[in-house]
């Protein structure tokens, strides 16, 4: 198997498209002037005590006030608030880690109210983002993700991955951080550290420190609360920490900033696979180069199509995720009812595997399967099912089919699940029911064209339109582009866009920043 990663940079947004073996497999999205959350680190002020809940608000700068449960506080609690305290007290001189006093841990069984007070100052990392009317989701147990390990202060405990079976593996790399760890920090040997010298190992945590010591320093110099004092990096660079394997054949981004970013944290965790990261500089939208837009549109919205007619119904509510199986018009088999059943269960498996890493969708997902009377069909459509999941690196749990043929999934979610919305506004009428004559379209192309030439005096600019619509402009040895470019200059580029509607059209300068050209008529 082959995995591609391609990164969408745009003025707005940002999207990264996850490709094994060309077809898509997980998707995110994100707004430009959003910071990434789960990850980051905020030097907060506890809002309100929730005696009942066990838990608290605490304010870290978002709209509503971030859950903390009790249970998420961490056992080092007191040690961390004792050390929090004693960095606050001098702002100028730094106290060391390593003279930290490191106290009883809190009971496990303990109320919120003996240990927090309202209006107290606390560290906390955000593990759940906001999802509908829930705020974001708290710990007290603060930890550094690298690729190699994960850094958690105030812990002296090293725990190796599961997933590591060797023994003699386990046993070297237990000793191994043993060996190099500070005092009063903790590391998680993740899976891939296998196999690694001690050499790379010891970079990482090398740099894991630098950012607890950054961290530990802007909260000595927090004067306004809330502070963020960890930023998570961004959404590229973080998804290609946890997704990088050998099997990464090329990385292809469209800007040159975000090439460099990864190109640099390439070269820290693989120096030898840097030419893998490529910047895309062709004139199609890069999503359409690589066939990625079409496969967003036909993998998102309610109804996805997947085998031979069969089809995936996908209901989003507050509590759960609904998906209903239909073999819609297929022909039936000519084995009988229970082997087209089967068939299209196993399809729909492949398929709504694929669909739970691509929209993320977390929390409880019941599936309706069709009916299949035979225990060993239900046994071998379940174990479709898990072979499916352990390429998904969320945390799950799958349930055997229950007797009414439901498969009950648990998905664990710490952001909204995404979902594209794949219907398009009619860009010919704007919701009016009657349209311009079409044939006309291209004049008043045309027009605009001479306005910003002639009127802005824009020499060059790029006219995205609809691949049918450009097709039609491109067509023929004297087309209709060449004569535009022979009236207005050769600075007028066309490409055509896989995103737009059919009469939609887009206008971009040189830096490829927008131009608003709609007219009034247009503005819904």
């Amino acid at each position: 198997m082959t995995s591609e990663l391609v990164v969408d940079v745009q003025p707005k947004e940002i999207s990264i498209a996850l490709m094994e073996d060309k077809n898509l497999v997980e998707f995110q999205k994100e707004e430009q002037n959003l910071s990434f959350a789960v990850g980051n680190m905020y030097l907060g002020r506890v809002k309100k005590l929730m005696p009942g809940l066990n838990a608290c608000f605490v304010d870290v700068g978002f709209e509503k006030d971030a859950f903390l449960h009790y249970l998420d506080l961490g056992p080092q609690f007191h040690s961390y608030q004792k050390y929090v305290k004693q960095v606050i007290s001098d702002r100028k001189k730094l106290f060391p880690m390593s003279k930290a006093t490191v106290l009883p841990d809190i009971e496990k069984d303990g109320a919120i109210s003996n240990v927090l007070k309202q209006g107290q100052e606390v560290i906390v990392q955000i593990v759940k983002e906001p999802i509908s009317t829930k705020g974001p989701r708290l710990t007290c147990e603060l930890s550094f993700a690298g690729r190699y390990l994960v850094l958690i202060p105030f812990n002296d405990k090293v725990s190796v991955s599961q997933k590591i079976k060797s023994s003699e593996e386990r046993a070297r790399l237990k000793q191994l951080l043993q060996s190099i760890k500070p005092k009063h920090f903790g590391v998680i040997v993740r899976t891939v550290a296998e196999g690694k010298r001690v050499a790379e190992l010891d970079a990482e945590l090398k740099v894991l420190l630098k950012h607890w010591e950054e961290t530990i320093t802007k909260v000595q110099k927090a004067t306004k609360l809330p502070a963020l004092v960890y930023e998570e990096t961004s959404r590229t660079v973080a998804m290609l920490r946890d997704l990088f394997n050998p099997s990464y054949e090329n990385i292809y981004v469209n800007d040159e900033n975000v090439f460099n970013e990864v190109r640099d944290y390439v070269a820290l965790i693989a120096p030898e696979r840097t030419d893998i990261v490529k910047r895309y500089t062709g004139k199609l939208p890069i999503f359409d180069n690589f066939g990625i837009t079409k496969q967003i549109k036909s993998s998102f919205g309610r109804t996805v199509s997947y085998k031979s007619g069969a089809y995936l119904i996908i209901e989003h509510t507050e509590a759960l995720h609904v998906v209903d199986v239909n073999s819609g018009n297929r022909s039936k088999s000519a084995n009988g009812q229970e082997a087209n059943a089967l068939d299209v269960n196993l399809g729909a498996a492949d398929e709504l595997a694929r669909q739970l890493r691509l929209r993320d969708m977390g929390g409880i997902i019941v599936v309706d399967f069709i009916d299949m009377n035979l225990a060993e069909n239900r046994q071998k459509l379940y174990e479709r099912m898990c072979q499916n999941m352990q390429k998904d690196r969320a945390k799950h749990n799958i349930l055997p089919l229950s007797k009414f043929g439901l498969m009950q999934i648990t998905r664990q979610r710490v952001r909204p699940a995404i979902d594209v919305a794949t219907d398009e506004d009619c860009p010919t009428c704007f919701g009016k029911g009657k349209i311009k004559p079409s044939i006309l379209f291209t004049d008043s192309l045309e027009n605009k064209i001479d306005y910003l030439v002639n009127k802005l005096g824009m020499k060059k600019f790029t006219l995205h339109i609809h691949p049918y619509v450009a097709a039609y402009v491109n067509q023929g040895i004297v087309s209709l582009k060449r004569k535009w470019q022979m009236k207005y200059g050769f600075g007028i580029k066309v490409i055509p866009n896989q995103n737009l509607a059919f009469l939609q059209y887009k206008f971009f300068d040189s830096h490829g920043q927008e131009l608003d050209m709609k007219e009034e008529s247009e503005i819904k």
